[in-house]
């Protein structure tokens, strides 16, 4: 469209904000920002942020120890800036449209040109974007003080959907970040290490724990020495955790609620190798906001379960064929999971999720378009696509909750 016959026009500007749907910004969150990006030295920043806080005094534990892992984020990212480690969390960020203009592709769009800036191979695009970014020679800062805030899921069905998609796409992005970090392997040392860790560590972590739980360990490592082993991360882990406002206590409650995770992270990680073997997109999963809970998927709650069973039946076999310390883990963790079921989920609520899976498997497959005599079209599906329904249809009206 030429300029001149434009209705609205917007001017150029150097920087400019995202925000989550679910995220609220304290109200000086662009000024002191912008001040930190216009200081001398600081010209090769590109994106600015703090990463968001959980919103204080949540009305149930689930939210609650689930938004302690997310403040946890916080005192995190803040070492990472430190190593030049940096990743973008796209629940708010301040970005320099200089940077952005080094990242944009160009492609076609029913005979269109369209400038693309963030890249959308995977659903934790902001986390491409930072790799996308660095190869370029740009920086990410965050910001040493709490200016954002971001709800979190109240239930263990809209949260399994948010973690899922979280756990989604590292294992897609490490080859890109593998090649940035060949290019100058003796300056990136630490860096590296931090950046890969992040990627990987979601499927490092829960693959290791598994086999850890279903294996006896061997006679060399069968020892006092190898839970104490995991003391000093426990320490420094609940030590921050007091410091973001937690009790010591909840650190117990923070691992059995990702105990109750590893089927959620670990489904997120299957859907990276599937889009990685097929080439085919995995479809963005908004977490709900509706009335009432979110039934949880029936297949994670029935794992949730069977993982309980086979530590529990693990423990009793440990103890009979005298590996204690393999059934003293197994049935630590066997406890702290049924507490997390009871807690986070709730026995009533999972026997319903499970035994109504029938029932909304039916529901399902309702329509969710309706086409009328003038070829209008509402959409009232959140994860449908609206730019495929807008290539089909003359007017679109979208309807859904975004976040």
């Amino acid at each position: 469209m030429v300029k001149e016959k434009a209705e609205l026009i917007f001017p150029s500007c150097s920087y400019f904000v995202t925000l989550d749907a679910d995220s609220i910004l304290l109200p000086e969150y662009a000024l002191r920002l912008i001040h930190v990006m216009e200081q001398p030295g600081n010209e090769r920043i590109a994106v600015a942020q703090t990463p968001y806080s959980a919103i204080p005094g949540s009305p149930s534990e689930l939210e609650r120890i689930a938004g302690a892992t997310t403040d946890m984020q916080y005192i995190i990212h803040q070492g990472f800036t430190h190593h030049n480690a940096t990743y973008w969390v796209g629940a708010n960020a301040l970005l320099r449209y200089e940077a952005l203009q080094e990242i944009v592709i160009t492609t076609e769009e029913r005979g269109y040109p369209v400038q693309r800036f963030i890249q959308d191979r995977t659903v934790i695009e902001d986390t491409e974007s930072s790799v996308d970014l660095a190869m370029c020679g740009w920086t990410l800062y965050n910001y040493p003080e709490r200016l954002a805030y971001s709800a979190t899921p109240p239930d263990f069905g809209s949260l399994l959907i948010q973690r899922r998609r979280w756990a989604n796409g590292g294992l897609i992005i490490l080859p890109k970040l593998l090649r940035y970090l060949a290019k100058a392997p003796h300056r990136k040392i630490t860096e590296g290490l931090l950046r890969v860790h992040y990627l990987i560590s979601i499927a490092a972590v829960n693959i290791g724990l598994l086999i850890l739980l279903a294996f006896p360990f061997s006679s060399s490592i069968n020892s006092i020495w190898l839970p104490l082993s995991a003391l000093p991360y426990f320490f420094l882990y609940g030590r921050d955790m007091v410091l973001c406002g937690y009790k010591k206590s909840d650190l117990l409650r923070v691992y059995a609620l990702n105990l109750l995770m590893i089927p959620v992270n670990l489904g997120g990680v299957l859907k990276s190798i599937q889009q990685a073997i097929t080439g085919k997109q995995i479809p963005f999963g908004r977490t709900p906001k509706v009335e009432g809970r979110t039934a949880a998927a029936p297949l994670y709650v029935l794992t949730a379960y069977l993982l309980f069973a086979q530590w529990v039946t693990g423990a009793a076999f440990d103890v009979y064929e005298g590996h204690i310390a393999q059934a003293i883990f197994a049935a630590l963790n066997a406890a702290l999971l049924l507490y997390g079921i009871r807690v986070f989920i709730g026995y009533k609520e999972s026997c319903q999720d499970l035994f109504s899976a029938r029932l909304k498997v039916s529901s399902s497959t309702a329509p969710i378009i309706q086409l009328s005599q003038a070829h209008d079209v509402s959409v009232v599906d959140v994860n449908l696509d609206s730019r495929a329904v807008n290539e089909a249809t003359g007017n679109v009206r979208v309807a859904s909750n975004n976040g």
